[in-house]
C-alpha cells in the first residue's frame, strides 16, 4: 500500500523508529511495515557488530525507554568514583573514565561492564594490566611502574608518598588524581669529583680528582629529605677536598695520600647522616701540580738522589781505602804474603804476554818485569 513503509532489519542491525523527529520504538531483526501516510516516520539503521551506540542521543534513549532499556541495551554508568572495564564476548577490550555514560546494543557481541572502585586502592590488577599493555592502552588510563631488582619505587598522590614498592610490575589508575612514581637505584654507585682547582696549608696550588662510591640506604629519605641526593654528595665531597687539603702542606699531601682519604670520608660521611645515603669510600685518584712546581720538586729529588749518590759513593771509597790499608799491613808483616802476591801479579802480566823468555831464573823475571815485552 502507499501508505505503508516497508523495512527490512537485518541481524546484524537493530532499528531506532522516529515519529515526528520523535523517538518511538526500537526495530528488532525482521520486516516491518510501518504505517505512514503522511510520511512522518523516519528508521535509523544500526549496525551492531560495534555495539557501542554511536549516537548523539543515548541520554534521550535512556530516559524514553525506560524499563525496556535492558532489553535492548547495556548500559553503562560509572560514578565519580569508579572505573569500567567493558569486556566483550568475556574479553576485556575497554575502559571508561569515571563519570562516563555510555550505551551497548544487545544481541550479536556480549557485552559486560564490571566496575571498579578508586576509593579503597588505584593499583590496577595483574591481569587487567596484561591485557590493557596487549592492547596499547596502558599508558592512556593509568601509569606504569616497572621496579628492577636492587630498587625501590616511591609511588606519589597529588604530591603525597603514599606507598613504597619493591621489585616488580605495578600500575595505578590516573583519573582524577596525579598519579607518580620514582624509582631509586639501591646498588652501589660511582661518582667522581674532577678538576678541582685548590691551595695547600703552604699556598701550592694543584688540581685534584676524587673518586667515590655510594648507595642509598633508605630510599625515602633519600627522596624526601633532600631534593637530589646525588647533587648533595657531589657537593659534600667538594667541601670535604677543599677542607681536607687546605688543612696539608704539599709534602704532607704527597707524603700520605691515604690520610687524606680518610679525612674526606669522615666528614662526608658525618654530613650525610640521616639523609638514607651511605659513602662506602673515598679515594683521590690524581693530584696533579703546575709545569713550574713540577721542574721544581723534579730538581728536587734530583738533588736528593745525587747527594745520596755521593754519600754511597763516599762510603765505598773509604771501605775499599780500609781494605787496600789492612792487606798492606798483613804483607809488611808476612814475607810469604808478599811473596804471593808478586806470584798473583805475575801471572796477570803473563796471561797478556804472547811469548815470554826468562834469563836468570825465576828472581830475574820479578827483578826485571819491566823489560819484558808481548
Amino acid at each position: 500500500m502507499f501508505w505503508t513503509k516497508r523495512v527490512v532489519i537485518g541481524d546484524g542491525e537493530r532499528g531506532l523508529v522516529f515519529r515526528n523527529r520523535r523517538f518511538e520504538r526500537v526495530l528488532a531483526p525482521g520486516v516491518h511495515k510501518l504505517f505512514d501516510p503522511l510520511n512522518r516516520i523516519a528508521v535509523v539503521v544500526h549496525a551492531i557488530a560495534r555495539p557501542e551506540y554511536a549516537g548523539n542521543d543515548a541520554d534521550v534513549l535512556i530516559a524514553l525507554i525506560g524499563a525496556d532499556l535492558s532489553a535492548h541495551f547495556t548500559l553503562a554508568d560509572t560514578g565519580m568514583q569508579q572505573v569500567g572495564l567493558v569486556s566483550k564476548n568475556g574479553k576485556l577490550e575497554d575502559v571508561l573514565a569515571p563519570g562516563t555514560r555510555k550505551l551497548y546494543w544487545r544481541g550479536v557481541v556480549q557485552v559486560d561492564v564490571r566496575m571498579v572502585s578508586l576509593a579503597d586502592s588505584l593499583e590496577v590488577e595483574v591481569a587487567v594490566v596484561k591485557r590493557l599493555r596487549q592492547l596499547g592502552s596502558l599508558a592512556k588510563v593509568a601509569v606504569a611502574v616497572d621496579v628492577p631488582m636492587e630498587s625501590a619505587g616511591l609511588l606519589f598522590i597529588d604530591g603525597k608518598l603514599v606507598r613504597t614498592l619493591g621489585a616488580g610490575a605495578y600500575a595505578f589508575w590516573n583519573f582524577q588524581k596525579n598519579v607518580f612514581a620514582e624509582v631509586i637505584d639501591l646498588r652501589v654507585q660511582s661518582l667522581e669529583v674532577s678538576g678541582q682547582e685548590l691551595l695547600t696549608r703552604d699556598k701550592v696550588s694543584l688540581r685534584v680528582n676524587l673518586a667515590a662510591s655510594m648507595r642509598v640506604t633508605d630510599p625515602v629519605a633519600a627522596r624526601t629529605q633532600v631534593a637530589k641526593y646525588g647533587d648533595h654528595l657531589y657537593r659534600e665531597l667538594q667541601y670535604g677536598l677543599r677542607k681536607a687539603v687546605s688543612a696539608k702542606t704539599l709534602d704532607e699531601l704527597l707524603g700520605d695520600k691515604a690520610s687524606l682519604d680518610a679525612d674526606i670520608f669522615a666528614y662526608v660521611r658525618g654530613q650525610l647522616a640521616g639523609l638514607g645515603v651511605e659513602v662506602l669510600g673515598v679515594g683521590v685518584k690524581d693530584v696533579i701540580l703546575p709545569g713550574e712546581m713540577k721542574d721544581i720538586l723534579n730538581g728536587v729529588v734530583q738533588a736528593e738522589k745525587t747527594a745520596q749518590a755521593n754519600v754511597i759513593r763516599r762510603r765505598e771509597e773509604a771501605n775499599a781505602t780500609r781494605s787496600l790499608l789492612n792487606t798492606a799491613r798483613l804483607i809488611e808483616e808476612s814475607p810469604v804474603l808478599m811473596r804471593l802476591k808478586e806470584l798473583e801479579a805475575l801471572e796477570k802480566i803473563t796471561e797478556r804476554i804472547d811469548k815470554l823468555t826468562v834469563f836468570g831464573g825465576l828472581d830475574g823475571v820479578l827483578k826485571q818485569l819491566v823489560s819484558l815485552k808481548q
